[in-house]
Protein backbone atom coordinates (compact mmCIF):
# COMPACT_ATOMS: atom_id res chain seq x y z
CA UNK A 1 0.00 0.00 0.00
CA UNK A 2 1.25 3.83 -0.59
CA UNK A 3 1.81 5.10 2.94
CA UNK A 4 2.35 8.66 4.27
CA UNK A 5 4.24 9.15 7.01
CA UNK A 6 4.81 12.56 8.94
CA UNK A 7 6.39 12.92 12.08
CA UNK A 8 9.39 10.97 12.29
CA UNK A 9 9.94 11.34 15.83
CA UNK A 10 10.75 8.46 19.06
CA UNK A 11 7.79 6.94 18.59
CA UNK A 12 6.23 8.45 14.89
CA UNK A 13 10.35 7.25 13.56
CA UNK A 14 9.67 3.10 14.41
CA UNK A 15 6.09 2.76 13.76
CA UNK A 16 7.20 3.84 10.25
CA UNK A 17 10.21 1.69 10.20
CA UNK A 18 7.72 -1.18 11.03
CA UNK A 19 5.34 -0.13 8.19
CA UNK A 20 8.25 -0.39 6.16
CA UNK A 21 8.96 -4.02 6.94
CA UNK A 22 5.52 -5.41 6.68
CA UNK A 23 6.35 -4.46 2.52
CA UNK A 24 4.66 -0.75 2.25
CA UNK A 25 5.94 1.57 0.35
CA UNK A 26 6.13 4.63 2.46
CA UNK A 27 6.70 8.24 1.89
CA UNK A 28 7.97 10.09 4.51
CA UNK A 29 8.30 13.43 6.21
CA UNK A 30 9.75 15.64 9.41
CA UNK A 31 10.70 19.01 9.91
CA UNK A 32 14.14 16.89 10.87
CA UNK A 33 15.44 15.90 7.51
CA UNK A 34 18.19 13.56 9.14
CA UNK A 35 15.37 12.08 11.37
CA UNK A 36 14.40 9.92 7.88
CA UNK A 37 17.70 8.75 7.25
CA UNK A 38 17.35 4.98 8.50
CA UNK A 39 14.03 4.77 6.45
CA UNK A 40 15.26 6.15 3.39
CA UNK A 41 17.98 3.53 3.79
CA UNK A 42 14.98 1.12 4.23
CA UNK A 43 13.33 1.65 1.31
CA UNK A 44 11.12 5.13 1.91
CA UNK A 45 10.89 7.71 -0.42
CA UNK A 46 11.34 11.34 1.29
CA UNK A 47 8.93 14.32 0.44
CA UNK A 48 10.05 17.81 1.03
CA UNK A 49 6.39 19.10 2.41
CA UNK A 50 3.29 17.98 3.47
CA UNK A 51 1.40 18.24 -0.38
CA UNK A 52 4.09 16.37 -1.77
CA UNK A 53 3.42 13.20 0.97
CA UNK A 54 -0.25 13.55 0.63
CA UNK A 55 -0.27 13.40 -2.96
CA UNK A 56 1.80 10.31 -3.21
CA UNK A 57 -0.19 8.10 -0.78
CA UNK A 58 -4.01 6.22 -0.62
CA UNK A 59 -3.09 6.50 3.64
CA UNK A 60 -1.72 9.18 5.48
CA UNK A 61 -0.32 8.99 9.60
CA UNK A 62 0.31 11.87 11.29
CA UNK A 63 2.25 10.97 14.28
CA UNK A 64 2.90 14.64 16.06
CA UNK A 65 3.37 16.21 19.43
CA UNK A 66 -0.36 17.82 20.10
CA UNK A 67 -3.34 19.51 18.66
CA UNK A 68 -1.35 22.43 17.20
CA UNK A 69 0.93 20.67 15.03
CA UNK A 70 -2.21 18.42 13.94
CA UNK A 71 -4.24 21.04 13.06
CA UNK A 72 -1.29 22.77 10.51
CA UNK A 73 -0.59 19.68 9.12
CA UNK A 74 -4.33 18.08 8.55
CA UNK A 75 -6.07 21.69 7.79
CA UNK A 76 -3.68 24.25 7.13
CA UNK A 77 -2.13 25.69 3.71
CA UNK A 78 -1.02 22.99 1.65
CA UNK A 79 -1.68 20.41 4.34
CA UNK A 80 -3.42 16.90 3.91
CA UNK A 81 -6.85 18.15 3.74
CA UNK A 82 -5.95 20.14 0.20
CA UNK A 83 -3.54 17.87 -1.12
CA UNK A 84 -5.15 14.74 -0.57
CA UNK A 85 -6.88 12.58 -3.13
CA UNK A 86 -10.70 12.00 -2.92
CA UNK A 87 -10.93 8.07 -1.50
CA UNK A 88 -8.28 8.10 0.30
CA UNK A 89 -7.84 8.03 4.38
CA UNK A 90 -5.98 10.24 6.86
CA UNK A 91 -5.18 8.34 10.60
CA UNK A 92 -3.66 10.34 13.49
CA UNK A 93 -1.98 8.51 15.73
CA UNK A 94 -1.46 11.66 17.49
CA UNK A 95 -2.33 12.48 21.28
CA UNK A 96 -5.18 14.83 20.06
CA UNK A 97 -7.91 16.62 21.44
CA UNK A 98 -10.98 14.42 20.41
CA UNK A 99 -13.60 17.75 19.36
CA UNK A 100 -10.10 18.65 16.98
CA UNK A 101 -10.44 14.94 15.04
CA UNK A 102 -14.22 15.19 14.94
CA UNK A 103 -13.68 18.43 13.17
CA UNK A 104 -10.88 17.46 11.13
CA UNK A 105 -13.08 13.99 9.88
CA UNK A 106 -16.35 16.74 9.06
CA UNK A 107 -14.04 18.44 6.71
CA UNK A 108 -12.17 16.03 5.52
CA UNK A 109 -15.56 14.26 4.48
CA UNK A 110 -16.76 17.10 2.61
CA UNK A 111 -13.92 16.31 0.18
CA UNK A 112 -14.58 12.15 0.28
CA UNK A 113 -11.55 11.21 2.43
CA UNK A 114 -12.27 9.10 5.60
CA UNK A 115 -10.54 10.07 9.00
CA UNK A 116 -9.68 7.95 11.73
CA UNK A 117 -8.35 8.71 14.93
CA UNK A 118 -5.84 6.09 16.35
CA UNK A 119 -3.84 6.70 19.14
CA UNK A 120 -1.44 4.59 20.29
CA UNK A 121 0.28 3.49 24.33
CA UNK A 122 3.13 1.46 24.93
CA UNK A 123 6.42 3.45 24.72
CA UNK A 124 9.16 3.82 22.57
CA UNK A 125 10.00 0.39 22.98
CA UNK A 126 6.68 -0.81 21.77
CA UNK A 127 6.77 1.38 18.93
CA UNK A 128 10.32 -0.47 18.10
CA UNK A 129 8.96 -3.59 18.83
CA UNK A 130 5.53 -3.74 16.67
CA UNK A 131 4.07 -4.17 20.26
CA UNK A 132 1.96 -0.86 20.79
CA UNK A 133 -1.98 -0.50 21.86
CA UNK A 134 -3.27 0.70 19.07
CA UNK A 135 -7.12 2.50 20.19
CA UNK A 136 -9.19 3.17 16.85
CA UNK A 137 -12.12 5.61 16.39
CA UNK A 138 -13.74 6.12 13.10
CA UNK A 139 -15.70 4.13 10.17
CA UNK A 140 -16.36 0.86 11.54
CA UNK A 141 -16.05 -0.55 8.41
CA UNK A 142 -13.18 1.37 7.25
CA UNK A 143 -11.13 0.31 10.58
CA UNK A 144 -11.99 -3.49 9.50
CA UNK A 145 -10.26 -2.87 6.07
CA UNK A 146 -7.06 -0.72 7.65
CA UNK A 147 -6.52 -2.98 10.82
CA UNK A 148 -3.96 -4.93 8.55
CA UNK A 149 -1.82 -1.99 8.36
CA UNK A 150 -2.01 -1.11 11.82
CA UNK A 151 -1.55 -4.28 13.14
CA UNK A 152 2.10 -3.52 11.90
CA UNK A 153 2.58 -1.18 14.83
CA UNK A 154 0.54 -2.75 17.04
CA UNK A 155 0.00 -6.65 18.18
CA UNK A 156 -3.29 -4.75 20.85
CA UNK A 157 -5.06 -2.96 17.69
CA UNK A 158 -8.61 -2.42 19.34
CA UNK A 159 -11.95 -0.71 18.08
CA UNK A 160 -13.21 1.71 20.09
CA UNK A 161 -16.19 3.44 18.01
CA UNK A 162 -17.08 6.29 16.40
CA UNK A 163 -14.63 9.01 15.49
CA UNK A 164 -12.67 10.92 18.13
CA UNK A 165 -13.45 7.23 20.85
CA UNK A 166 -9.47 6.47 20.38
CA UNK A 167 -8.49 9.75 21.69
CA UNK A 168 -10.79 9.78 24.51
CA UNK A 169 -10.02 6.23 25.36
CA UNK A 170 -5.84 7.02 25.09
CA UNK A 171 -6.52 10.51 27.32
CA UNK A 172 -8.57 8.45 29.99
CA UNK A 173 -5.79 5.75 29.76
CA UNK A 174 -2.83 8.41 30.45
CA UNK A 175 -4.68 10.26 33.19
CA UNK A 176 -5.41 7.52 35.06
CA UNK A 177 -2.03 6.01 34.26
CA UNK A 178 -0.45 9.19 35.68
CA UNK A 179 -2.79 9.93 38.82
CA UNK A 180 -1.89 5.92 39.77
CA UNK A 181 1.37 6.50 39.83
CA UNK A 182 1.35 10.01 41.38
CA UNK A 183 -0.59 7.56 44.46
CA UNK A 184 2.05 5.18 44.16
CA UNK A 185 4.53 8.33 45.03
CA UNK A 186 2.83 8.84 47.61
CA UNK A 187 3.22 5.15 48.95
CA UNK A 188 6.54 4.62 48.33
CA UNK A 189 7.76 7.82 50.03
CA UNK A 190 5.54 6.28 53.14
CA UNK A 191 7.48 3.09 53.03
CA UNK A 192 10.44 4.22 52.91
CA UNK A 193 10.50 6.84 55.31
CA UNK A 194 8.96 4.32 57.65
CA UNK A 195 11.73 2.13 56.67
CA UNK A 196 11.01 -0.25 54.66
CA UNK A 197 13.08 -0.84 51.53
CA UNK A 198 11.86 0.97 48.18
CA UNK A 199 12.83 -2.34 46.22
CA UNK A 200 11.14 -4.72 48.97
CA UNK A 201 8.21 -2.25 48.55
CA UNK A 202 8.06 -2.63 44.87
CA UNK A 203 7.69 -6.30 45.51
CA UNK A 204 4.60 -6.13 47.83
CA UNK A 205 2.95 -4.00 45.32
CA UNK A 206 3.72 -6.65 42.44
CA UNK A 207 2.73 -9.97 44.76
CA UNK A 208 -0.33 -8.04 45.80
CA UNK A 209 -3.85 -7.77 44.97
CA UNK A 210 -2.87 -4.30 42.87
CA UNK A 211 -0.21 -5.88 41.05
CA UNK A 212 -2.16 -8.31 40.44
CA UNK A 213 -4.48 -6.41 38.55
CA UNK A 214 -7.27 -7.71 40.23
CA UNK A 215 -9.36 -4.67 40.24
CA UNK A 216 -9.43 -4.47 36.24
CA UNK A 217 -9.62 -8.08 36.24
CA UNK A 218 -12.47 -8.96 38.23
CA UNK A 219 -13.75 -6.10 40.79
CA UNK A 220 -14.34 -3.78 38.01
CA UNK A 221 -16.55 -5.98 36.33
CA UNK A 222 -18.07 -8.13 38.38
CA UNK A 223 -18.75 -5.25 40.87
CA UNK A 224 -18.97 -1.68 39.95
CA UNK A 225 -20.47 -2.54 36.39
CA UNK A 226 -22.65 -5.07 37.48
CA UNK A 227 -23.77 -3.56 40.86
CA UNK A 228 -22.85 -5.98 43.05
CA UNK A 229 -22.43 -3.99 46.28
CA UNK A 230 -23.55 -6.95 49.06
CA UNK A 231 -22.12 -9.07 49.88
CA UNK A 232 -18.58 -7.12 49.50
CA UNK A 233 -15.37 -8.80 48.59
CA UNK A 234 -13.62 -6.00 51.43
CA UNK A 235 -16.23 -3.75 52.96
CA UNK A 236 -15.85 -0.35 52.64
CA UNK A 237 -15.38 0.31 56.67
CA UNK A 238 -12.42 -1.71 56.63
CA UNK A 239 -10.71 -0.32 53.68
CA UNK A 240 -11.45 2.94 55.13
CA UNK A 241 -9.94 1.98 58.09
CA UNK A 242 -6.66 0.54 56.36
CA UNK A 243 -6.40 4.01 54.17
CA UNK A 244 -7.11 6.01 57.75
CA UNK A 245 -4.03 3.85 59.11
CA UNK A 246 -1.72 4.89 56.47
CA UNK A 247 -2.36 8.42 56.74
CA UNK A 248 -2.17 8.19 60.16
CA UNK A 249 1.34 6.72 59.76
CA UNK A 250 1.71 9.87 57.13
CA UNK A 251 1.16 12.26 59.49
CA UNK A 252 3.01 10.92 62.44
CA UNK A 253 6.59 11.04 60.17
CA UNK A 254 5.64 13.83 58.16
CA UNK A 255 4.92 12.26 54.77
CA UNK A 256 2.65 14.72 52.40
CA UNK A 257 -0.29 12.62 51.18
CA UNK A 258 -2.72 14.97 49.53
CA UNK A 259 -3.87 11.49 47.02
CA UNK A 260 -4.79 9.14 49.93
CA UNK A 261 -6.45 12.22 51.51
CA UNK A 262 -8.60 13.01 49.17
CA UNK A 263 -9.26 9.26 48.37
CA UNK A 264 -10.18 9.08 52.52
CA UNK A 265 -12.68 12.22 52.47
CA UNK A 266 -14.03 10.02 49.47
CA UNK A 267 -14.77 7.01 51.43
CA UNK A 268 -15.96 9.29 54.37
CA UNK A 269 -18.98 11.00 52.00
CA UNK A 270 -19.65 7.08 51.12
CA UNK A 271 -19.69 5.98 54.87
CA UNK A 272 -22.00 9.00 55.19
CA UNK A 273 -24.04 7.81 53.41
CA UNK A 274 -24.85 4.32 55.08
CA UNK A 275 -22.64 2.41 52.81
CA UNK A 276 -19.95 1.12 55.30
CA UNK A 277 -20.93 -2.55 55.45
CA UNK A 278 -20.85 -2.64 51.12
CA UNK A 279 -17.82 -3.35 49.13
CA UNK A 280 -15.83 -0.79 49.25
CA UNK A 281 -15.62 0.37 45.18
CA UNK A 282 -19.00 1.43 46.05
CA UNK A 283 -17.50 5.45 46.40
CA UNK A 284 -17.70 4.91 42.49
CA UNK A 285 -21.58 5.42 42.90
CA UNK A 286 -20.35 9.51 44.27
CA UNK A 287 -17.95 9.73 41.07
CA UNK A 288 -21.42 8.67 38.78
CA UNK A 289 -23.35 10.85 40.29
CA UNK A 290 -21.19 13.93 40.01
CA UNK A 291 -20.95 13.20 36.43
CA UNK A 292 -24.54 12.57 35.92
CA UNK A 293 -23.66 8.89 34.12
CA UNK A 294 -24.07 5.14 35.34
CA UNK A 295 -21.07 2.88 34.57
CA UNK A 296 -23.01 -0.23 35.48
CA UNK A 297 -26.28 -2.32 33.83
CA UNK A 298 -27.31 -4.56 36.60
CA UNK A 299 -29.29 -3.63 39.71
CA UNK A 300 -27.74 -2.29 42.19
CA UNK A 301 -27.75 -3.95 45.56
CA UNK A 302 -27.72 -0.41 47.24
CA UNK A 303 -31.71 0.51 48.79
CA UNK A 304 -31.77 4.07 47.74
Amino acid sequence: MRIGFIGLGNMGGPMAMNLIRAGHDLTVNDLRRELADPHLAAGANWADSVRAVAEASELVFTSLPGPPEVEAVALGPDGILESAAEGSVYIDLSSNRPTLIREIHARFAERGIEVLDAPVSGGITGAAGGTLAVMVGGDADRYEELKPVLDSIGDKVSYIGGIGSGMVAKLVHNMTSISSRMAIAEGMTLAAKAGVDPHVMRSVLQDGAFGQGHFLDHRLVDTVFAQRWDPPSFALRLSRKDLGLATELARELGVPMAHAALSEQEMLAALGRGWGDFDSNIFFRLQEERAGVELGGGESSVEE
